[in-house]
């Protein structure tokens, strides 16, 4: 049995079209289907899904990047493995095209879980990831004037994969890169381990949404914890989103459990996210619920 979902983050306004990211996510969904019956890993399809989501420009990580207050593109992104209980992050990262292989290196290349700023640049550079030769050309600023919150204040942007293999291992990735406005040296949920990812034995889950809330509350560990208390998967993502509008924020979160069930509640507008299920069927949802 496998499973995915993945999340393009969960800023989506009703006023603006999204078939461009809903025939995008479909894409993803079919490539990492394929790669799941070939047999990989959950932590390699859930690297590469989110790989193709950073690339494409359309969600607010990787190219899709817009710059902070500064004037500099400052990238975020953390990966986990279920199994193993292994995490890498990076923060603030500039300079390089995937801030999820970096994260990725950071885990299986050093003894450490995040590396950040200059010198997760020097990590990246040092592990030959591709460099942005041109980045006025590369960025596509994609979530300019998809949220409604004025600059300096808290927004959304994320994308984020998490995935069950035929093993029977979840993984998970995030990755992000903020939106016009953020203060330099922002680091919000997306490459702490806990608050933005999560993967055990029995859970995986990724988070969209106001990061500063989603640290406060540990959501996507609270979800490991709440499985693990015996609660279903839904009931464990609905209460975690009720704790973060409880304390004013928004977002969304995606998640999967080792039976393969699916759960992606959010309490912003809409959450862009894609999904396989065990039974092999793919669907896309920007707004429905």
């Amino acid at each position: 049995m496998t499973a995915l979902i993945l999340h393009g983050g969960a800023g989506a306004r009703r006023e603006r079209n999204y078939d461009a990211e809903v025939a995008h996510m479909r894409q993803v969904v079919e490539v990492m289907k394929a790669r799941l019956e070939a047999g990989d890993s959950a932590l390699d399809v859930a690297t590469a899904a989110v790989v193709l989501l950073e690339d494409s420009g359309l969600y607010v990580a990787g190219k899709g990047a817009s710059p902070n207050l500064a004037g500099a593109y400052e990238l975020d992104a953390s990966i986990m493995d279920g199994a193993t209980r292994r995490a890498g992050a990076v923060a603030a990262l500039q300079g390089f095209r995937n801030p999820v292989l970096a994260a990725r290196a950071v885990m299986e290349r050093t003894p450490h879980v995040m590396l950040a700023g200059e010198g997760a640049a020097l990590f990246a550079h040092d592990q030959g990831l591709e460099p942005i030769a041109d980045e006025a050309a590369w960025f596509t600023h994609a979530g300019q004037g998809e949220d409604n919150h004025p600059p300096g204040t808290l927004s959304h942007g994320t994308v984020g994969c998490c995935v069950l293999d035929a093993q029977g291992r979840l993984a998970a990735a995030t990755s992000t890169a903020g939106v016009f406005g953020k203060m330099p040296g922002r680091v919000g949920d997306t490459p702490l381990p806990a608050a933005g990812t999560w993967a055990d034995a029995r859970v995986a889950a990724s988070g969209t949404g106001q990061g500063e809330y989603f640290i406060r509350v540990a959501a996507t560990a609270q979800v490991g914890w709440r499985v693990g208390t015996g609660q279903t998967l839904a009931q464990a993502t609905q209460a975690v989103i009720d704790d973060i509008g409880a304390v004013g924020g928004d977002g969304g979160l995606i998640a999967l459990d080792a039976q393969g069930n699916i759960a992606a509640p959010f309490n912003s507008q809409g959450m862009k996210r894609a999904w396989l299920t065990p039974a092999g069927e793919i669907e896309v949802e920007v707004f429905g619920r």
